[in-house]
Order: C-alpha cells, then sequence, then structure tokens
C-alpha cells in the first residue's frame, strides 16, 4: 500500500472498529496530537495513547468523519473533511471543518496531527446549541 492506502485503511477500521487492522496500521510509538484545549486533546503515544484518544474522544462527543480529499504534500498525507455529531451530554449538534496530517513510514503511521474548529467545538461543548 502506498502511503494514501494506509491512511485509508486507517479510516476504514476506524469506521469498522477493526482493532486488529489498527493494530497492524499504527506503528507501535505512533504519535497523536490535537489540540489540548479540547477534552480529548493532547500527546498521545503508542496503542495504548492512541487507545485513550478514542476513550477520551467518544466519551465526550458521538462523531464521524466525512473525508472529502486525502491528498500527499511534503511527505506527508493530508485528509480534509468534516466532523458530525453530537455532544453525549447535551445532545448538541456539530458539523465542523477537519484536517488531520498522517505521517506514514514502511506502511504504518507513526504520527497524526488532528486539527478541528477548536473554538467552535469548545462552544458546542458549553453552550449545547447546534454549530
Amino acid at each position: 500500500m502506498d502511503e494514501i492506502e494506509v491512511v485509508a485503511a486507517i479510516y476504514r477500521a476506524l469506521d469498522e472498529r477493526d482493532f486488529e487492522a489498527l493494530q497492524d496500521l499504527l506503528d507501535p510509538s505512533v504519535v497523536i496530537t490535537q489540540d489540548a484545549a479540547l477534552p480529548w486533546g493532547g500527546r498521545f503515544v503508542g496503542h495504548d495513547g492512541f487507545g485513550r484518544f478514542g476513550e477520551l474522544l467518544t466519551g465526550t462527543i458521538d462523531s464521524t468523519v466525512a473525508i472529502e480529499t486525502l491528498f500527499m504534500a511534503e511527505g506527508e498525507v493530508y485528509q480534509v473533511g468534516r466532523t458530525r455529531g453530537v455532544v453525549r451530554a447535551t445532545g448538541t449538534s456539530f458539523d465542523l471543518p477537519e484536517v488531520h496530517r498522517w505521517t506514514i513510514r514502511n506502511g504504518r503511521a507513526v504520527q497524526a496531527h488532528f486539527a478541528i474548529d477548536t473554538e467552535a467545538m469548545l462552544t458546542a461543548l458549553a453552550i449545547g446549541t447546534a454549530i
């Protein structure tokens, strides 16, 4: 698989909750980052870190990623799309732009940074109104 195919496979595995496939697609030392202002944000390392990131994320929001495009730039794979879902505590819906940047080496993700409209997400989390 080329780098874009690896990232596409990661999203398929996430959608299918295929954790065995994820183990094969994520390097054991993978580093995941997202804005620390978010309840699930920060820096997470390894398979356990990825699992913790997922627990924090899915414990706070129920969301899906709608991929608009995947492309290579400067040796990394970029996924551009939207994250849509609801805040679990309030039922507030959201539909926000997002960009994920993946670094792939030897057929595995070694690093990923997830970026969303943080201010809009924090608003949805705090005020309980659809955005």
